[in-house]
């Protein structure tokens, strides 16, 4: 049926008049028009306003054209294509995969993204070894998903009692939570969504990999010139060749790389044991000092697992280990007073943040004074001059977090003032920084849904204004 309607659509768009090239029409309305999905690895709205990997992407593209970027969402991935084919839209960034069944109706730009496919099942339920293995199990996808059709493949390949249902309701997020939950027995994922939530569910396992390197694109519509897609082309290969498609990948996935199932399980539970006596500090200490209190907790959790009473052997104490001399110079006689400690934390914090270079974007800007907290801000200092050294950009935490590591050794440690550091520390500190903080803002999330959800029906309505989009 949905095959039909494409069909349908694209025959009665071929009976128009040609319009101008796609390139021109966008230039000359000064618009770019963008159909995406609402998902973490796509687009979605936050206290801060738009932002994810796809919308970083096409605002820069929209940018450089020199017009305005209007985005449209889509309730469910099976929209996308009809979206674009009726003419809404002048493309989609959706974290699309490239597929045959897609190829009939769009064309695909560039890839920028490689992901692997997973077939995902809950830690305890039976680990499926094999695709028979998967045969009688509760299998659910979203509806007209490039996981949807592997699944079909499968089963064309011989797996004829392979049997599984379509959701056009859920997200991928969505049925990785009903996994986790129990309430479903295995699901679908990309390689970037399932490293995101496995955060957030941490009993959450790959099963098999049914396709590696999966490649990711722009899709466009067919039959009215590739000039858009070629310029969308140009982009994305000026953006991967400055590095700006690494720095988007390490916003957004940079700190998924190392996880830990025995820990994130233990943070969760702290959160509900040891976070509430000390939640309205963290929350007054933030706003004194205009730091999100998710973050002041989550520096206060990789220091000592919000234990008030902690001693590190070289002698840092309290929840936000703050050492003897940074609370003399902080004015703080007492290391191990909960609220001296998180209010001194929070002190010191921000100041990092203000030594950090004003030509420094966030989010780097936060993660460059995590480091400056852990490791001392000379040696971001000297980090960054080895970055300029290399030829790489002191003002993005991808390239300074390659270069701390080398403050290690010999040959680029006496290149600098400040000479030797334990460079990996602060990496691994910043990693694990942005777990906690991304698992606490889920979490209070969740908790204001909660609290929410007797009134939905009276939330008002976001309507997504035009934006215009400066050169980044």
């Amino acid at each position: 049926m949905r095959l039909l309607l494409y069909i349908t659509l694209a025959a009665l768009i071929g009976t128009c008049s040609s319009p101008p090239p796609l390139l021109d029409q966008v230039l000359e309305t000064g618009e770019l028009r963008v159909v995406t999905r609402d998902s973490p690895v796509s687009y979605v709205i936050g206290p801060e306003g738009p932002s994810g990997p796809e919308f970083d992407l096409v605002a820069a593209f929209a940018g450089e054209l020199g017009v305005n970027l209007v985005i449209e969402t889509v309730d469910s991935v099976s929209e996308i294509l009809p979206h674009v084919i009726a003419g809404h839209s002048h493309m989609a960034a959706a974290g699309l995969s490239v597929t045959d069944s897609r190829r009939e109706f769009l064309n695909f730009g560039h890839p920028y993204e490689t992901v692997n496919m997973h077939l995902i099942y809950k830690l305890g339920t039976g680990k499926p070894r094999s695709i028979d293995d998967a045969i009688g199990r509760s299998i659910e996808v979203m509806a007209g998903s490039s996981h949807a059709d592997m699944l079909l493949s499968l089963q064309q390949q011989g797996y004829t009692d392979l049997q599984w249902s379509e959701n056009a309701d859920a997200e991928v997020t969505d049925l990785l939570a009903e996994v986790a939950n129990g309430n479903l027995e295995l699901t679908v994922s990309d390689s970037t969504e399932f490293e995101v939530q496995r955060n957030f569910h941490p009993d959450l396992r790959v099963a098999l990999d049914l396709r590696l390197n999966d490649p990711l694109a722009w899709g466009f519509p067919k039959g009215k010139g590739d000039s858009l897609l070629a310029r969308a082309d140009e982009f994305l290969i000026g953006a991967d060749r400055r590095g700006y498609l690494a720095r988007v990948h390490d916003r957004y996935y940079g700190h998924t790389k190392k996880f830990d199932y025995v820990g994130t399980r233990n943070f969760i539970r702290h959160y509900e044991s040891r976070l509430p006596r000390y939640r309205q500090m963290f929350e007054q200490a933030g706003a004194d000092w205009d730091v999100d209190w998710r973050l002041l907790a989550a520096i206060g959790y990789q220091e000592s697992h919000w234990r008030s009473g902690a001693v590190s052997p070289t002698g840092v104490r309290g929840i936000m280990m703050l050492t003897e001399d940074t609370a003399d110079y902080l004015g703080i006689d007492d290391r191990v007073d909960p609220k001296n400690s998180i209010f001194g934390g929070a002190q010191y914090y921000a100041r990092q943040t203000e030594r950090v270079a004003d030509s420094v974007d966030e989010p780097d800007r936060t993660w460059m004074a995590l480091a400056a907290y852990n490791v001392g801000f000379n040696h971001i200092r000297d980090a960054r001059h080895i970055t300029e050294m290399q030829g790489g950009n002191p003002d993005t935490w991808v390239d300074i977090s390659k270069a701390l590591p080398l403050l290690s050794q010999r040959k680029w440690y006496t290149q600098v003032p400040y000479g030797y550091a334990r460079g990996w520390e602060p990496v691994l500190y910043v990693n694990n920084i942005r777990s906690y903080y991304n698992i606490l803002k889920w979490l209070t999330a969740n908790e204001e849904t909660e609290e929410a959800e007797p009134s939905i029906d009276g939330l008002p309505e976001v309507v997504e204004e035009p934006a215009e989009i400066t050169e980044t």
